[in-house]
C-alpha cells in the first residue's frame, strides 16, 4: 500500500499550487455568503420578539421551509445557520467536486497522469492528493466561518463550520468515486453535480412536509444532516459521525476502483458516436458535447421555477408588516406588490445562476484546447471561428432556452400570469449574454486567465445575492449587468434601452474574443 502512495505529498504540492487562486476565490465566496448574514438579519429582525414570530411563521410555512429548511431557534445564529446553511454546503460541494476531478480525471484526459504514472507515483497517489487537496479547501471554509461567527454562541460556530466542511468532503468523496466510473472529467462533474442536486431535492421535499425536518428524506441527504448539526440551536455533534462515517465509505471505494483500472480508462465506457451524419459540422460536433450538460440545466432550471413559483404566497405571508424584509424584496424586485417583487427577485436569481451556466458553456472551449481536441480538427477545413461559433452558439442560445424553462416553471407554479413571468426571466439575458461575452473575450485573448470568468460570474452572484440586504452603494452595485435590467413582471414600463445596450456589449465583447482567437497561437 505504502508504493501506491508514493508521490502523494509531490501531486499535493503540485494541486495547491495550481489552486492556489481559485480555492482562496471559493473559501472567500462561501465564507461571504454566512458571514454577510448576522448584519443583515439583524437589520431585519431586530428583537427577540421578531425573531420569535418568524420561528412560527416558518413552522407553518412549507415552501419556505423547502428552500432553507426548518428553523430551530430565534437567536442570531440560528438565524444565520438557517438561512445560509444549505447554500453555503451546495457551494462547498460544488467547489469539492470541481477540486476532485481537476486533480484526477481532467489530469488523464489531458495525459499529464500517464507521464506522471511513469515515475515514481503510486496508483492511488493522484486520487489521495486530490481529495487532499479537497480537505485542504474545506478546512479554509471551516476555520473562516468558525472564527467570522466566533461571537455569536460558543457552540454554534464550529458547529456550522464543520458541517459546512464535512458536507463538501463528501461531495468530494463522491466526485472520488465517479472519476473511476466515468471516461471523462464532463461526465464526471456532471455525475457528481446530479447527486449534489438530489441531495437538494430530498431535503427540500422531506422538509417541506415536516416542521422539524424529521422525514426520512431529509436525514438521507448529506445537506439534511448539515442543517440538524443544529449550530446555535443545542449542537447535535453526533450528526457529524454520519458525515466521517459516510467520507471513510466513500474513500474506501474509490481507492478499491481505483487499484482496479488502467490510467485513462473507466467502468463505465463512453459510448461510440456515430460515424457520420449528425457530427458533420463544427456546430453539430459541439452539440453533441455540450447536449448533456444543458439537458440537466434544463431540468433544473424548470424545477427550480416551479419551487419559487410555489413559494410567492408563502413569502408573502413570511414578510407581513416587517417593513426592513419588505424592503429588500422590493430592491431586488422593484416596488410594485410584493407577490410580483418576490416573482421579480426570483427571475432574477435564475439570470444569476444562468450565467454561471453559460460561463461553463464558453468555456468548453478552453478544455476543448487544453485536452489537445482541437487541434485535429483546426488542421482540417474547418476554422477557428467555426469551431469556436459552435460552442458560442450553444452557449448563448442554451441560456436563453434554461431562463426560458425557469419562466414557465416560475409561471406555472405561481398559477398565474405565465406569460409575465417568462418575459421576466427572459429579460435578464441580455446580463447573462453580458458575463458569457467577457468568457469569450477572455478565452480568445488571454487563456491562461480564462478561468478568471468564473469570478466575474461569482461577484455578479454576490451582488445580486447579499448586496441588497447590506445596502451596497448603488455605484458598487451598478458594477453588475443584472443590475440595469428592467424589474418584471410588474415593472411601470418595459424600459429596452438597457436591455438593448447590454446585448450590443455582449456582441461587442464576444466579437472582440473571436478576433483575439483568430490572431493567436493555440494552447498558447
Amino acid at each position: 500500500m505504502k508504493d501506491q502512495l508514493a508521490g502523494t505529498g509531490t501531486l499535493l504540492r503540485l494541486a495547491l499550487r495550481r489552486d492556489r487562486v481559485m480555492v482562496p476565490v471559493w473559501t472567500a465566496v462561501v465564507s461571504l455568503l454566512v458571514l454577510s448574514m448576522p448584519a443583515a438579519l439583524e437589520s431585519v429582525y431586530a428583537t427577540p420578539a421578531d425573531r420569535a414570530r418568524l420561528v412560527v411563521t416558518m413552522g407553518g410555512n412549507g415552501s419556505l421551509r423547502a428552500l432553507y429548511g426548518p428553523l430551530f431557534g430565534d437567536s442570531v445564529g440560528a438565524l444565520t445557520a438557517w438561512r445560509s446553511g444549505v447554500f453555503a454546503g451546495l457551494l462547498a460541494g460544488v467547489m469539492s467536486l470541481v477540486i476532485v476531478v481537476r486533480h484526477t480525471r481532467e489530469e488523464e484526459e489531458t495525459g499529464r497522469q500517464e507521464m506522471l504514472s511513469a515515475a515514481m507515483v503510486g496508483r492511488r497517489a493522484p486520487l489521495t492528493a486530490a481529495l487532499l487537496a479537497a480537505l485542504v479547501a474545506n478546512g479554509m471554509v471551516a476555520l473562516v466561518v468558525t472564527a467570522g461567527l466566533a461571537g455569536r454562541g460558543a457552540g454554534g460556530a464550529p458547529a456550522l463550520g464543520l458541517g459546512l466542511g464535512a458536507t463538501g468532503m463528501v461531495f468530494a468523496g463522491l466526485a472520488g468515486i465517479a472519476v473511476q466510473l466515468t471516461e471523462s472529467a464532463r461526465l464526471a462533474k456532471g455525475l457528481t453535480g446530479a447527486l449534489l442536486g438530489a441531495a437538494f431535492v430530498l431535503r427540500a421535499a422531506g422538509d417541506a412536509g415536516s416542521r422539524t425536518g424529521s422525514s426520512v428524506l431529509t436525514w438521507v441527504s448529506p445537506l439534511g444532516w448539515l442543517e440538524h448539526v443544529r449550530a446555535f440551536a443545542a449542537e447535535r455533534w453526533w450528526v457529524l459521525a454520519l458525515f466521517a462515517a459516510a467520507v471513510t465509505a466513500q474513500v474506501v471505494t474509490a481507492y478499491v476502483l481505483a487499484g482496479r483500472r488502467d490510467v485513462g480508462m473507466s467502468f463505465l465506457p463512453a459510448r461510440p458516436g456515430p460515424a457520420q451524419g449528425r457530427l458533420g459540422s463544427a456546430g453539430a460536433l459541439a452539440w453533441r458535447l455540450q447536449r448533456g450538460s444543458l439537458t440537466g440545466w434544463s431540468l433544473g432550471f424548470l424545477a427550480a421555477g416551479l419551487v419559487f413559483g410555489g413559494m410567492t404566497d408563502g413569502a408573502t405571508e413570511l414578510v407581513g408588516d416587517n417593513e426592513r424584509t419588505r424592503e429588500i424584496i422590493e430592491r431586488m424586485g422593484g416596488q410594485s406588490g410584493i407577490a410580483d417583487a418576490f416573482l421579480a427577485t426570483m427571475a432574477g436569481m435564475l439570470g444569476l445562476v444562468a450565467a454561471l451556466y453559460i460561463v461553463s458553456a464558453v468555456l468548453r472551449l478552453s478544455g476543448e484546447e487544453s485536452g489537445q481536441r482541437a487541434e485535429p480538427l483546426l488542421a482540417h477545413a474547418v476554422g477557428r471561428l467555426r469551431w469556436a461559433g459552435g460552442h458560442l452558439a450553444v452557449a448563448f442560445a442554451g441560456s436563453a432556452l434554461i431562463l426560458l424553462l425557469g419562466g414557465l416553471g416560475l409561471g406555472i407554479g405561481h398559477g398565474q400570469d405565465v406569460a409575465g413571468a417568462v418575459a421576466a426571466a427572459l429579460a435578464q439575458l441580455p446580463a447573462v449574454w453580458v458575463i458569457g461575452a467577457v468568457a469569450a473575450l477572455l478565452y480568445g485573448a488571454a487563456p491562461r486567465y480564462a478561468v478568471a470568468a468564473w469570478a466575474v460570474a461569482g461577484a455578479a452572484l454576490a451582488l445580486g445575492w447579499v448586496g441588497p440586504a447590506l445596502r451596497l452603494p448603488e455605484a458598487v452595485m451598478d458594477l453588475s449587468p443584472f443590475a440595469h435590467l428592467p424589474k418584471l413582471p410588474g415593472a411601470e414600463a418595459l424600459t429596452w434601452t438597457p436591455l438593448l445596450t447590454l446585448t450590443a456589449l455582449a456582441a461587442a465583447l464576444t466579437a472582440a474574443g473571436l478576433a483575439a482567437l483568430r490572431r493567436r497561437d493555440m494552447a498558447a
